[in-house]
């Protein structure tokens, strides 16, 4: 810690109880009480250093030469720093530190103790020393954390500013630039080391108690100014943001801060040691609520700067400590914003209150999910994407990739809220519609919800089913999905006949791929293949034309039954067919043969 001496006498005051006495062995001729503390001293020692004591002292001096008192119960620092500012007017030997240049300072500037009043007088020392307490990053948090003793003084004197502006610097310079370690100890390195400079350990010895170069990292300085009051606290991180530090610097700092002070963000902080004979106090409920909407305000605005499970874990807690509803809403668009680095379970936020329905707020997700779909939506109408040739999207995928993440989310979301019976079904319909159908590569997530809230809900009328079914694109369920959902008895029947419709179809289209994949292989060698394929489609298309056309719905039953095992035996069908080329064209000579087996052309394939 850097220090000043001032003065070479030997001590020449004594204490005793309240009252301060000179030994020179001279009698008293001025009493100075600040508070309790009275300072018997002499005249001219104190009026030949400072402008406001020789105005009191004419003021009060009489003709029989008997004591006066003066009191100075508005001095900066009180009684503590009027004995530096006595024993430095009498020469006796002080120290100036940097837990006492703030108090004095503002005392001597206070006393007007001016260059006018005696060369090297206490203004110039103190002000001399602060410049060099300024180029110490663990003395100027020491020099800004006294201010808060003297503070309208200090602020008037640009003390605070210059203390605040000094750490800014510092913190926004690269420890690792020049091989410069950060100090590993609690408060700062140990600056008598000559290892150390401006509080950063330049020392590359073995037996260094420094953390090694490669280690400092960014957030070196986090602890440090944590010790700081909330409001010298938040003109520091004004000061570093405008000093151009990386948001996410920023941010690292404000997650350290509140971790601290906020013992409802972290279970483990220190406040725990509460039970092992700690002093600190735990603040109250309102305190660290107040607290929770200053650091929120403080948050940088840039989308992924701080994790959104840290953001989740904030919002929770302002709902615990019930914070304003700004604060709150805050905290739900910047969740909005970066929903698709989310994880289900810090979504799920526990409702807070006596009169709720459900286990989780799920109109604070709702609201969350709003955020993003508004942001996707701005964002896509800002850079739309540009069309190029069969509809490639040369811009916006990035955005999709996201939104794909998000309707994810929203599935399994759903899944785990559906078994609440008190679930309403225009909410969960609600939520689900949110996210479009284009944002699902797969139904299988929301048909997962949806059989788990049908499950819980029995008591849906058919209509109700129906509706909620319509939140699933049929055509986009896996083969495993639309297997269930076929046998799946809590699915309306008709939403059941067109799973297995849609389920054919695919199949259908799969195999007639492969015929035409077979047809394009083998054209040179068999032109008649085209045929074979052109009839086998006629089929197909017949059996569907069959199927929209039945004979009702009382013969809806069986039907489904007809068409699974139709399924299933062309299921078989092609797991014959696609074993070999060869086997494919005798398949393709074989099925043309039979479906005219007088046609030249069928007769020529014969023969070759």
């Amino acid at each position: 810690m850097a220090y000043m001496k001032l003065g070479s006498k030997s001590e020449a005051f004594h204490r005793d109880g309240q009252t301060w006495q000179c030994t020179s062995g001279l009698q008293s001729d001025v009493a100075i009480e600040i508070g309790e503390m009275s300072f018997h001293l002499h005249k001219f020692p104190l009026l030949s250093r400072s402008g406001l004591l020789e105005k009191l002292i004419g003021e009060l001096t009489t003709t029989d030469g008997s004591q006066c008192t003066l009191q100075l119960s508005q001095l900066p620092g009180g009684a503590k720093a009027f004995e530096l500012v006595a024993k430095f007017c009498y020469g006796v030997r002080i120290e100036l530190t940097s837990m006492n240049v703030v108090s004095l300072r503002c005392a001597a500037e206070y006393l007007q103790m001016t260059e006018e009043y005696g060369e090297g007088n206490l203004v110039t020392q103190t002000e001399s020393f602060l410049n060099e307490v300024f180029g110490n990053w663990t003395d100027t948090i020491k020099a800004l954390e006294t201010c808060e003793e003297v503070l309208p003084h200090a602020e008037e004197l640009h003390i605070v500013s210059r203390c605040i502006n000094s750490l800014a610097i510092k913190a926004s310079a690269d420890p690792t630039l020049f091989n410069w370690p950060v100090s590993d100890s609690g408060r700062g390195p140990n600056t008598t080391n000559p290892a150390f400079w401006n509080g950063i350990c330049t020392s590359t010895s073995s037996n260094s108690k420094s953390k090694p170069a490669h280690h400092a990292g960014d957030d070196w300085w986090y602890e440090d100014v944590s010790f700081l009051s909330l409001p010298l606290y938040k003109r520091l991180i004004r000061a570093v943001e405008a000093g151009g530090m990386r948001a996410e610097n920023v941010a690292g700092a404000l997650v350290f801060y509140a971790k601290k002070y906020i013992p409802q963000m972290n279970r483990q902080s220190s406040f725990k040691n509460l039970s092992s004979g700690s002093t600190i106090s735990i603040p109250s409920e309102a305190d660290q609520g107040g607290l929770l909407e200053e650091i929120v305000e403080l948050l940088p605005i840039q989308k992924g700067v701080i994790h959104t499970r840290f953001l989740l874990r904030l919002l929770r807690t302002a709902m615990v400590l019930q914070t304003s509803p700004s604060c709150r809403e805050n905290l739900e668009r910047r969740v909005g914003m970066q929903l698709d680095q989310a994880a289900l379970e810090d979504l799920l936020v526990p409702n807070m209150g006596y009169s709720v329905e459900t286990l989780y707020d799920i109109d604070c997700f709702q609201r969350i999910l709003e955020h993003f779909m508004a942001m996707d939506q701005a964002s896509t109408a800002a850079s739309p994407c540009v069309i190029v040739e069969e509809s490639q999207l040369v811009e916006g995928t990035h955005s999709l990739t996201s939104l794909t993440m998000v309707a994810n989310l929203v599935d399994v979301y759903l899944a785990e809220v559906a078994p609440d019976v008190n679930l309403k079904f225009p909410k969960f319909q609600s939520l689900a519609a949110t996210v479009p159908d284009y944002a699902r590569p797969l139904s299988d997530g929301i048909y997962r919800a949806i059989d788990i809230y049908l499950k819980a809900h029995p008591w849906l009328t058919d209509s109700e089913r129906e509706q909620i079914c319509r939140l699933m694109n049929f055509q986009k369920l896996s083969l495993e999905a639309s297997t269930h959902a076929a046998q799946n008895e809590r699915l309306p029947l008709r939403v059941v006949v067109q799973v297995l419709f849609f389920e054919q179809l695919r199949l259908r289209t799969s195999i007639s791929g492969w015929f035409f994949v077979s047809d394009n292989l083998d054209s040179s060698q068999n032109p008649n293949s085209v045929l074979s394929l052109t009839k086998n489609q006629h089929h197909h298309h017949q059996r569907e034309a069959s199927l929209e056309t039945g004979p009702g719905v009382d013969d809806m039953r069986e039907r489904v039954f007809e068409l699974e095992k139709e399924c299933q035996s062309m299921r078989e069908e092609f797991q014959k067919i696609v074993k070999a080329k060869r086997s494919w064209n005798i398949f393709c000579r074989r099925k043309s043969h039979v479906s005219n087996p007088k046609s030249p052309k069928n007769s020529n394939v014969k023969n070759h």
